[in-house]
């Protein structure tokens, strides 16, 4: 056998193609480096001629297109960006940026449900609708749009305007119960509303102890009517990061609320101590808004929380806490937060409540007569400046049951309130029903939250302003996902046992 030569390449070949990979690396990083050089001296003479307005259209070409694929391919991620912008909007707003935040928070809605369609062509599930509370949500949100033909309304534009806050908000219950599925979501999102709420009641600290920022004093002082809702018996109303001491107060009683029901699951000492000093801060950042409507609402809830998880630690919980309320209602002190907290509980002797139930008394004859009101966005800010010289554009409505009796009549009030009882109705059957303790603790938490939200109602609007109106239909949503997803493991769980008994 003759033996095999392999001829290897020489030396100078092996060189001379190293050689040459190496200058087209070279010539590649090169024209790469070259391309960089040129734009990043474009952007620079950009910003240099045309300011921030040019260094923030080229943030949005770049972050805003990956970011708009990933709201709709990626619901989790989208819903995320929508419950952290919800919190932070008016914070953002308040530094100088005049972008339009609120067109901001329908686009990223209107992307959600853009996703939630695009989704049911590969996994279609359209139960959600089916329910009472899903079709009590189609007949409100088709009632609100036959608003635009009310004969009483004196502006179409501020039906326009007002829309978007009823419809487009409501439609993200069916994007909750579509998207999340699954028990480390819903820890995930929990988590993320903790966190975003001890940031808010930390900034509110801030405000109480340090003071306003330049930014934030800027905007008190702009106008009189805010320096007179804001600035009471020589104190500032804190607001923390939210649009007024109203949001931010009711947003720490729904914290606080989330977090007693959680203690009622957790086992570890050091997350029930976690939890505890979490109620204590919400609480006590609560009393800086001055909001006498929102400290009558963790009573209220407990009430409730106290019904459903009758037993003796539960008492005992509550009982503790019960005291604590009655001790800072009676107690003498000057501090002007408690003073005003402990009015809460003296209606009779508030001047402003009074004043409340007489313009009530004022407009019953209008409700009485005009069933199906006086247009949607009669009242409030979209009334004054689209209808300023009509009857309802001055109207102080200061409820959110007052505004929809009013705008959408008592008609709009009856199915308000009957979607409210069909939530309310869904959470307690679905409390009972669930296997799974910490699913039963989620959907009692979101039960006493939406039970807190329509307390908070009556005495002011509660669900019209941003994060209370997302959240508040994450809760109802939550109410229902607990259900569903504690129905799908029992089915497994049976199959699986199905399963082994048969082998």
């Amino acid at each position: 056998m003759k033996d095999i030569q392999i001829q290897l390449p020489g030396k100078n070949s092996l060189s001379k193609n190293t050689g040459e990979r190496l200058r087209a690396i070279f010539d590649r990083k090169l024209t790469g480096l070259v391309v960089l050089l040129l734009i990043s001296l474009l952007l620079g003479a950009l910003i240099a001629y045309k300011g921030m307005v040019a260094g923030a259209a080229i943030l949005a070409l770049m972050i805003g297109p990956p970011a708009l694929y990933a709201i709709v391919v990626y619901p989790e991620f989208g819903i995320t960006v929508l419950l952290v912008l919800a919190y932070l909007l008016f914070y953002i707003m308040r530094f100088g940026v005049n972008f339009p935040m609120g067109t901001v928070m329908d686009g990223i809605q209107g992307l959600l449900i853009l996703g939630f369609f695009i989704n049911q062509k590969r996994r279609p599930d359209w139960e959600m609708f089916k329910g009472p509370v899903g079709i009590m949500m189609l007949v409100w949100i088709a009632y609100n749009l036959m608003q635009v033909a009310n004969p009483a309304a004196a502006s179409r534009l501020a039906w326009v305007y007002t829309i978007r806050a009823v419809a487009i908000v409501m439609l993200t219950y069916f994007v909750f119960m579509y998207q999340i599925r699954t028990v480390q979501m819903l820890r995930f999102l929990l988590k993320l509303w903790l966190g975003l709420a001890v940031f808010a009641a930390l900034y509110a600290y801030k405000q109480e102890f340090i003071g306003f920022s330049p930014a934030e004093e800027e905007w008190l002082y702009s106008d009189p009517n805010i320096a007179n809702l804001l600035f009471i018996a020589g104190h500032w109303r804190k607001f923390s990061i939210f649009s007024d001491p109203v949001a931010f107060s009711y947003n720490m009683v729904v914290s606080s609320v989330l977090c007693i029901a959680l203690l009622t699951y957790v086992k570890q000492i050091w997350k029930k101590v976690l939890l505890g000093l979490l109620v204590a801060l919400f609480f006590s950042a609560m009393l800086f808004s001055g909001t006498r409507g929102a400290y009558v609402l963790l009573p209220a809830a407990m009430v409730l929380f106290v019904i459903l998880r009758f037993n003796r630690q539960v008492l005992i919980m509550t009982g503790i806490a019960g005291l604590f309320i009655v001790f800072l209602i009676f107690v003498p002190t000057s501090n002007s937060n408690i003073v005003r907290f402990q009015t809460a509980f003296k209606p009779n002797e508030d001047i402003s409540f009074q004043a409340r139930k007489n313009n009530q008394k004022r407009i019953q004859p209008y409700i009485l007569t005009h069933p199906i009101g006086g247009g949607l966005g009669a009242t409030g800010a979209w009334g004054q400046r689209f209808a300023p010289q009509s009857y309802l554009a001055n109207f102080p409505p200061d409820s959110g049951y007052v505004r929809i009796a009013v705008e959408l009549g008592w008609v709009g009030l009856g199915l308000f309130c009957l979607l409210m009882f069909f939530i309310l109705r869904e959470g307690i059957n679905n409390y009972y029903t669930i296997r799974n303790n910490e699913l039963k603790t989620y959907c009692l938490a979101m039960l006493l939250i939406i039970f807190a939200y329509n307390i908070g109602n009556y005495p002011q609007e509660a669900l019209v302003q941003f994060p209370s109106n997302i959240y508040f239909y994450l809760a109802a949503a939550i109410i229902n996902i607990t259900r569903i997803i504690d129905e799908r493991e029992y089915a497994r769980e049976m199959r699986e046992n199905r399963i082994s008994t048969t082998h």
